[in-house]
């Protein structure tokens, strides 16, 4: 039997990663998702990002969403915070913490961000230093850490090398992200029995993409290799803008059903996520990605 943590961590992405791949919905659709995910239990919600609205129009509206969001003190809101702008904007709107992103792969981030893996962390110094200065926890997203879509492969060590240059940065937390859904089980438990012998479980979280249909047995090798933190976006939100008509992130409800069917706690009402769920994607037109989400559907229509 696998040694499973007791308890894991959700952090809820759909309302950034998942809608910044979407259309543009009302802004008022926003907040009340948000609502929705902190009444159906989530307390970890990744609310919107900090970032040009030149370059990214979908999330222009993240301050009046946060503002517009029914705060509670045990429900954490974090934010995208690209650049010492973007950190001082989140700090404006009292979010709870920073997020910060770089990649495992040099021509990722060259095409992404025009810069180097070294000169994108370089550019996170001052926003770590105004988090630390006012007491907020910075998190470190790392992109391609399988498979990236101009490189290929992507090998363990350079995966270990950015974390621990993240880790040493100061963030508390570094989530690893398969951007391009590239990953198997084998390919994940290879990344983290290397990264396990360096950098502790209770600071690593996964990201996975769902665009080969491998996120939920990704998971699956995670959690038994003792990782206690999943990102993940209700109903499956967010494409994959390297893979065209591609799935995006893993959705929420699927994790929380397998973590449900494992006997691991994650204190999510599920059918509450899944009415959540339902309401973002008539928003956008769409239809849930995710299996859990349509079978509960099913059933509450039946």
């Amino acid at each position: 039997m696998a040694d499973y943590p007791a308890r894991v961590k959700i952090v809820e992405v759909g309302a950034r990663d998942g809608l910044q791949n979407e259309v543009s919905v009302a802004t008022e659709a926003k907040i009340a998702l948000v609502n929705a995910l902190k009444d159906a239990g989530l307390k970890h919600i990744e609310a919107g990002a900090f970032v040009s609205p030149k370059w990214v129009p979908q999330m222009a509206d993240s301050a009046a969403v946060i503002q517009g969001f029914t705060r509670s003190d045990d429900v954490e809101i974090s934010a995208l915070t690209p650049n010492l702008k973007g950190a001082e904007l989140a700090l404006e709107n009292q979010v709870d913490e920073f997020a910060i992103f770089t990649a495992a792969s040099e021509a990722f981030t060259q095409k992404n961000i025009n810069c180097t893996i070294e000169q994108s962390i370089e550019r996170f110094r001052p926003v770590v230093d105004l988090a630390q200065k006012n007491n907020i926890k910075v998190r470190g997203y790392v992109s391609c850490v399988v498979g990236c879509p101009y490189q290929g492969a992507v090998q363990p060590e350079q995966v270990l090398a950015v974390c621990k240059q993240l880790l040493s940065l100061g963030c508390y937390e570094i989530s690893l992200g398969d951007t391009i859904g590239v990953g198997t089980p084998k390919k994940v438990q290879q990344l983290l029995t290397l990264l396990l012998q360096h950098i502790p479980a209770d600071k690593l979280a996964v990201h996975f993409h769902d665009t080969y249909g491998q996120a939920l047995t990704n998971i699956h090798t995670a959690l038994q290799m003792g990782i206690a933190t999943v990102d993940s976006a209700v109903a499956g939100l967010g494409g994959c803008p390297y893979a065209k008509g591609a799935s995006g992130n893993v959705a929420t409800e699927d994790v929380v059903y397998l973590l449900q069917g494992l006997g691991i706690e994650c204190g999510i009402d599920l059918e509450r996520l899944a009415k959540a769920g339902w309401t973002i994607c008539d928003a956008l037109g769409k239809t849930p990605s995710s299996k859990v989400s349509l079978a509960l559907k099913q059933t509450c229509q039946s």
